[in-house]
């Protein structure tokens, strides 16, 4: 039987936007692995017309329903009151975790009395399952009636992602009618819509394994999800597609189950033994700093040199005077000997340089916003990518950014430098 779950996240904070609902993405990730379909999520506020609403809802559209938050001791922590309420149970105390609140309370600060009001949370559905809380206070709740599961959570991230792990996926997993598994292509060089055209009639036509197209900032991802019996033969079914995909879209596809362009950069980097180094203008570090957002870059990353003004890009970077002058610092020439000077300078075996207009005016040359030039030197030889970009200046800077590490990525492949 195939189980369908709604997640209801309580809390006004949520809807005021002062947090973010970090533990529905775990918590999707999380039953989605157990092939449990999400269909829907729901925040409310803390309101118990407007929840039991909510709870009225989703019990006619899904068979398990998982709260998290408003299981605390204030009181505007009224989850389990209106569940109860919902499916006709009573609170009852749960002196068992009245005593582990005790605890936690005489360990934490034990020069101080619990209140009073903390007992609220041992009042339990009567004949639940209690989900103990170890890294927190409040316990979890689980109980089956008129044929819907309902489990509730507490909604601090770091004690719900635990009771998930430990409390809730160990009481799932008897109904767990197979696995979810997917995997994404990412993909660089294709913007979504062109990538959706391509692939149309083929999405529309799988329905297992799905094929789903995502945009991200400056590239696509497209992400192929099957249901199987177990793991095996769900990558069984996904194996062909990515095959497929790979075949069509070539040296676009950048990774698998990446993280990012530098990350998959450094990763051949650090493969092949060779160091990196940057000279940025229009870019202004940003290609540095995202290398040295990555732990362990050291192992390949030698420095970089942000030559924003022509006279640090002559006097620092060795980019020849005349250069400038007859081409301007936004040109093909400059970004190569920027790329050479840094090699040079940074004693690296690659460098990245970034040259443009990243707006929001054109320069003075007259050299639109949007236009770049990417540099990579090489021991082999010097290479530069000339693109016209929109929508932006940090858009801008960030896929120049981008094609940098792109370059490095197509070398160290052994893949067309174009």
């Amino acid at each position: 039987m195939s189980h369908t779950a709604e997640l209801i996240a309580v809390g006004t904070e949520l809807l005021l936007g002062n947090i973010a609902n970090t533990d529905a993405q775990m918590l999707s990730q999380g039953l989605s692995a157990l092939g449990i379909n999400v269909y829907y999520h729901t925040v409310v506020g803390d309101n118990p017309e407007r929840l039991r609403a909510a709870v009225e809802l989703a019990r006619t559209r899904a068979d398990i329903i998982l709260t998290t938050g408003g299981l605390g001791p204030t009181c505007d922590d009224l989850t389990k009151t209106v569940l109860a309420q919902c499916f006709g149970k009573k609170l009852v105390f749960h002196a068992p975790s009245a005593q582990r609140i005790e605890a936690y309370f005489q360990n934490l600060h034990p020069d101080r009395p619990m209140t009073d009001n903390n007992y609220q949370q041992a009042m339990l559905p009567e004949g639940c399952t209690v989900l103990d809380n170890d890294w927190g206070t409040a316990p979890g709740v689980a109980f089956e009636a008129d044929g819907v599961r309902v489990i509730m959570l507490p909604g601090p991230p770091r004690e719900c992602k635990a009771m998930f792990t430990h409390r809730v996926l160990p009481y799932l997993r008897e109904l767990a009618d197979g696995v979810i598994v997917s995997r994404t292509l990412k993909l660089f060089g294709i913007g979504e819509s062109a990538m959706e055209a391509q692939l149309r009639e083929k999405m529309n036509a799988m329905t297992n394994p799905t094929l789903a197209p995502y945009a991200k900032e400056g590239e696509c991802e497209l992400r192929i999800t099957a249901k199987a019996a177990d793991e095996g033969a769900a990558h069984a079914l996904i194996d062909p597609v990515e095959a497929d995909l790979r075949a069509h879209f070539g040296p676009l596809v950048y990774g698998v189950d990446v993280p990012s362009l530098e990350a998959v950069a450094f990763a051949l980097l650090k493969e092949k033994g060779l160091t990196l180094g940057t000279a940025e203008s229009c870019t202004g570090g940003l290609v540095a700093k995202r290398m040295t957002d990555l732990a362990g870059v050291s192992l390949v990353f030698r420095g970089g040199v942000v030559s924003y003004v022509t006279e640090v890009k002559h006097t620092v970077l060795g980019v020849d005077q005349d250069l400038l002058d007859r081409y301007g610092a936004v040109s093909q020439p400059v970004a190569q000997a920027m790329a050479q000077g840094a090699r040079r300078v940074l004693g690296c075996d690659l460098a990245i340089s970034t040259t443009g207009v990243a707006g929001p005016d054109p320069d003075e040359r007259g050299n639109p916003v949007g236009l770049v030039f990417i540099g990579l030197a090489t021991p082999e030889g010097t290479w530069v990518r000339q693109v016209h970009l929109s929508m932006g200046r940090e858009r801008i800077r960030h896929i120049a950014a981008s094609h940098g590490f792109d370059l490095v990525r197509r070398y160290l492949s052994g893949l067309e430098m174009k």
